[in-house]
């Protein structure tokens, strides 16, 4: 099990960014979280196995449809095992 951590820039706040990652992250089965940062990015810290979590990477770097992203930072690392579902964090 892999923990990924991505930020995601661009156009991705204000396009309901957190309410599809929630979703595709749920229909893949992963646990963690979705947030907006204070600098217009949003944060993605979610786990899972890592063939999984390529395509919640995949979902990241195109977004809902009102959203334009333009990079996506990502860190690997082992799962902690500390989430029981995936929230959106305010």
């Amino acid at each position: 099990m892999k923990r990924l951590t991505a930020t995601v820039y661009g156009r991705v706040q204000g396009v309901s960014f957190r309410h599809y990652t929630r979703l595709e992250a749920q229909r893949l089965g992963l646990v963690g979280w979705v947030a907006n940062r204070p600098d217009g990015a949003v944060q993605v810290v979610a786990e899972g196995e890592e063939f999984v979590l390529q395509q919640l990477v995949a979902f990241l770097q195109r977004g809902p449809a009102m959203a334009h992203v333009t990079d996506v930072e990502m860190g690997w690392s082992d799962a902690t095992g500390e989430f029981s579902r995936f929230d959106i964090r305010w």
